[in-house]
């Protein structure tokens, strides 16, 4: 005997639908089925160049050194320019010309978030470090660095960090964001493990370290739950070991309008909230 059709809401964008059955973890239009698999394909995507940038930062330095090298075995004699963090001198040479000369050229990497930051002064400085729900944020407070890694998880944010650290870079405050990609392995205790290695990592190179909650994103229940519990761990887990922590799920809940149509970016107004969230802890005395 067949069921009949039913009148039921999708989870992720709520619009009506008919549907012969309902699965336990509700029902999900093909629209939907199809944006969310196109949004995991994308935070792959991002993943994978971020992983080839890093590749690329590391050809870049060989290739620098290299050419410092030849700079001394030739006696050049263009003058040598302050060493500047971000930069790479090159030599220009002009075709058709015997005596030609060096000219300096200038060039960045504009994948590399990182290697532009500047060196502001310890005790002003802070460092905002997260995964693509941070894209959006704009902090009015002066001195501070936001570094969007997107696709990141708690082991990216770590490798981040580690490139800091070994630059000895210091700063006054210390906020990291991180767990919505983290969740999607369904492996709460290993995510669990990385997160208080990337805030042991953290704590070497800020006395004041926080985390940034995750939101509260509008998609599947499984998604949701596993947010959920991250978020009531990391809370109690950052008050037991006096680290920081930013609730923007009690900011967040019950307002759709703050994401965006994929459920779990914040939208104009939702980053806007986020980044309110975290100038106050910037603001805030130790």
């Amino acid at each position: 005997m067949s069921s009949s059709p039913v009148i039921v809401t999708c989870t992720a964008c709520y619009m009506f639908s008919i549907s012969i059955s309902v699965g336990e973890q509700g029902f999900t239009c093909d629209k939907c089925k199809e944006l969310i698999r196109l949004t995991e394909k994308i935070s792959d995507l991002e993943t994978r160049i971020q992983a080839l940038c890093e590749s690329s930062e590391n050809v870049t330095a060989l290739d620098t050194a290299l050419d410092a090298t030849s700079l001394v075995n030739t006696h050049c004699l263009v003058p040598a320019e302050p060493a500047q963090q971000g930069w790479v001198t090159m030599r220009k040479h002009s075709r058709g010309s015997k005596n030609h000369s060096s000219v300096p050229i200038r060039t960045s990497n504009r994948f590399s978030p990182l290697s532009d930051a500047p060196t502001e002064d310890p005790v002003e400085s802070a460092l905002v470090i997260g995964d693509s729900i941070t894209r959006n944020v704009k902090i009015e407070t002066p001195a501070t660095i936001v570094t969007c890694l997107p696709g990141a998880r708690a082991p990216d944010i770590k490798a981040n960090l580690k490139v800091l650290a070994k630059a000895n870079r210091k700063f006054s405050k210390i906020i990291i964001h991180v767990g919505t990609n983290d969740v999607r392995l369904r492996q709460s205790e290993i995510t669990k493990i990385n997160i208080k290695e990337v805030c042991k990592l953290a704590s070497t190179m800020s006395k004041v370290v926080y985390f940034s909650g995750p939101l509260p994103a509008k998609r599947s229940d499984e998604i949701v739950s596993r947010l959920s519990s991250l978020n009531g761990w990391l809370s109690k887990w950052c008050l037991q070991n006096n680290i920081g922590f930013i609730d923007n799920w009690k900011s967040f809940w019950g307002r759709p309008d703050l994401l965006k149509m994929d459920g779990i970016h914040p939208s104009w107004a939702g980053a806007a909230l986020l980044s309110s969230n975290l100038a106050h802890s910037l603001r805030a005395k130790p």
